[in-house]
């Protein structure tokens, strides 16, 4: 009997077609496991791909992945066979899951199936468990590589596993490997809490130890990860000093021809940057889980992010540049000195590192104060980099340009008038202007003019939005009297198709205006009749924000507040959401609209609560009804604080109960409130900061 037969003993009389993966039928699977064994390695690696793509697509668990699970552990455990070790991962992201044990699974429920699956895959993984504590000291480095995590993820015996690695660490004589034994003991300290003391012994015992300065960095990083209480306090001071002793000794590896196996955290980063020479190469993966463990210990974190930068290693400074944004998101605190090193980024040649740092800096708005100089300097050195193509084949300003335009540095001003001289309006460029505010005055003429010349066709909502934003920003009818006609021109000629988003753009460019709009009154008063007749005409948001243009213009309440009445006894939510915010601009003007704010903070969506609230308590000057509503939705609502702060700032705190230690506790917090987990959006550290000044305008009771 052949080597294969003995393997796959017992392979065909499983009825595979009767089994399920991914795409169906399982039939094929057979001759992928197979393919696993093959001596041709492209045969192996396109059988992995496939098994990864059918029985386990998307770490799913079907009938047929159960099915290969004992083939599989006898693949591993052959040392005949080759490319084991990305096998060994297979089985490990297979028998891996986690399942809740708090949760009771229901037969009856939809899910069960699925669940049932994992479950009997983690059992079944970690019965054939023990191959795997044969294979850490293999003859194949490639499964020596990926054994740790196996057991710490899969083997029912931690103690044991432990004892292993420990065991394992002065006998490995590569350190890759080493490295992987470290953080399967860090995995093992965070799922078994009782041991966490022992890994924490043996992991300080490894950073005094006389390893390498990698691994003497990635104890100290698993330290961070399972136990940062356990951190040294001159953590910086030894970090970076490990770190200046790795760029003393480079690690450079040769580059192979044979791809590289599927490997997994740190370790994955160590080979991927060995392979392309890189200096230092552990340092990504471990200042990260570093960084995560430092936690809201900023000051430590921006010492050691400033060593980053300083670091003579590229891939070093780009790899600071990347964590010093998630640190700017995250965490509140004193970044002048780490923004400026971010700005000094911009004068090296590498366009990786150029790139990197503009994008970090265009999302500090009035935070990237500190790298303003190095804007310019790279602004004035390359305009090349003043315009870029974007995703949609449309211009956009180029990473500096927005940058610098967002931190409210007038003197960007001239090359946004050259980009606009020169050819289309970025689509990003009004919105760049609104930090600038009437410091882009500048801009006005050519903003005017080019919304004058448009054409009044299909292009118009697209060509027509950025140039009234621009307008919009530096209130261009203080500057120019062709303004408003030129609102005005697209407001009335916007064609069927993509009108709404003209009216809309050019209603809020009106009632930014004020009342040098005067002229464009009587046509917001014929816009409005149509409301209130059968025909229709504005949809409700749109005439809710016609009504708040008129009075922003002349303050007509008697032509705006019936408006608003009725689209917020109407039953389009987003529109009375829209026409609850406008009524609160009213102030005691808008008083009638009282009852159906009132009603309003009964709903069932949560920003038309907060709008409503807000209104109600503008309208009447009481909080009483309205603070409890916005007091909840500040504890519930995260990103509506700001909103309720803005109220609290213009109305002060008086009669709203416990607001003031609200306040307080946000000025206290170092984590930003939208810090939250779930992605993060381009405004949100500038939202963050409009929230602390918001609570300490509340505080002094000034602007």
């Amino acid at each position: 009997m052949g080597w294969g037969q003995l393997v796959f003993a017992g392979i065909d009389e499983v009825d595979w077609a009767a089994l399920e993966h991914a795409y169906g039928p399982a039939d094929g699977v057979p001759g992928l496991l197979r393919g696993l064994a093959s001596a041709d390695a492209a045969e192996r690696e396109g059988a992995l791909d496939s098994l990864y793509a059918t029985v386990h697509s998307q770490g799913e668990v079907f009938d047929s992945t159960l099915a290969c699970i004992p083939y599989l552990m006898e693949l591993v455990a052959d040392p005949l066979v080759e490319d084991r070790g990305p096998v060994v991962e297979l089985l490990t992201s297979i028998g891996g899951i986690d399942l809740d044990g708090d949760d009771e699974l229901d037969p009856e429920d939809e899910e069960f199936e699925d669940a049932a699956n994992y479950a009997m895959a983690a059992s079944a993984v970690a019965a054939g468990s023990e191959v795997f504590l044969q294979l850490a000291g293999d003859h194949d480095r490639e499964v020596r590589l990926v054994v740790p995590l196996a057991l710490a993820t899969l083997h029912p015996d931690p103690v044991r596993v432990l004892r292993l690695l420990r065991g394992r660490l002065p006998v490995e004589t590569d350190d890759e490997v080493r490295l992987a034994c470290i953080e399967a003991g860090g995995r093992i300290a965070l799922r078994h809490r009782d041991l966490t003391p022992e890994v924490v012994d043996w992991l300080i015992g490894v950073k005094e130890s006389g390893y390498c300065a990698g691994l003497r960095l990635g104890a100290l990083a698993q330290l961070a990860r399972c136990s940062p209480a356990s951190l040294p306090a001159d953590v910086v001071p030894w970090a970076t000093g490990v770190l200046r002793e790795m760029r003393a000794a480079p690690v450079v590896v040769a580059a192979s021809s044979e791809p590289p196996p599927p490997l997994t955290g740190a370790a994955r980063e160590i080979r991927a940057a060995a392979v392309a020479g890189r200096v230092a190469p552990w340092t990504a993966g471990l200042l990260r889980t570093l960084h995560a463990g430092l936690g809201d210990r900023v000051d430590d974190r921006i010492a050691l992010l400033a060593d980053q930068l300083c670091s003579p290693d590229l891939s070093q400074r780009i790899d600071a540049v990347r964590m010093s944004e998630e640190l700017l998101r995250t965490w509140r605190g004193a970044y002048g000195e780490l923004v400026a090193l971010i700005g000094e980024q911009l004068a090296d040649r590498d366009p990786h590192l150029q790139d990197a740092a503009a994008a970090v800096l265009g999302g500090l708005f009035q935070l990237a104060a500190p790298a303003a100089d190095a804007l310019l300097e790279q602004l004035n050195t390359d305009p090349r980099c003043w315009v870029r193509s974007g995703p949609d084949g449309r211009d956009a300003l180029g990473a500096p340009v927005l940058a610098l335009a967002r931190a409210g540095d007038p003197r960007v001003v001239p090359i946004l008038a050259e980009i606009l001289r020169q050819g289309d309006t970025p689509a990003d460029l009004a919105r760049s202007l609104d930090r600038l505010g009437t410091a882009a005055a500048p801009l006005a003429p050519a903003l005017c003019d080019r919304l004058a010349r448009l054409g009044l066709d299909g292009r118009l909502p697209e060509r027509a939005e950025p140039l009234l934003r621009g307008l919009a920003a530096v209130r261009a009818a203080d500057i120019l009297p062709a303004a408003v006609p030129a609102v005005l021109r697209v407001l009335r000629g916007a064609p069927a198709y993509g009108r709404e988003q003209v009216v809309a753009g050019a209603l809020r460019t009106l009632a930014s205006f004020g009342p040098a709009a005067g002229e464009a009154a009587p046509v917001l008063r014929t816009l409005l009749m149509p409301s209130r007749t059968a025909d229709g005409g504005l949809p409700a948001a749109l005439n809710a924000r016609a009504a708040g243009a008129l009075w922003a213009i002349d303050r007509d309440a008697d032509t705006a507040l019936p408006v608003l009445c009725e689209v917020l006894s109407g039953r389009d939510e987003g529109a009375r959401r829209t026409a609850a915010s406008v009524a609160g601009r009213l102030g005691d003007a808008g008083a009638a609209a009282a009852p159906l704010l009132g009603s309003l903070m009964r709903s069932a969506e949560p920003w038309t609560r907060v709008e409503s609230a807000a209104a109600l308590w503008r309208v009447t000057g009481d909080p009483g009804r309205a603070w409890p509503v916005l007091r909840r939705a500040w504890e519930e609502l995260p990103y509506a604080r700001p909103r309720v702060a803005a109220v609290l700032a213009e109305l002060s705190t008086r009669g709203a109960e416990g607001a003031d230690r609200l306040v307080d506790r946000e000025l206290l917090s170092p984590r930003r409130h939208n810090a939250l987990d779930g992605g993060t959006g381009v405004h949100d550290i500038f939202a963050d900061e409009r929230l602390l000044a918001l609570c300490r305008q509340t505080v002094t009771g000034g602007p």
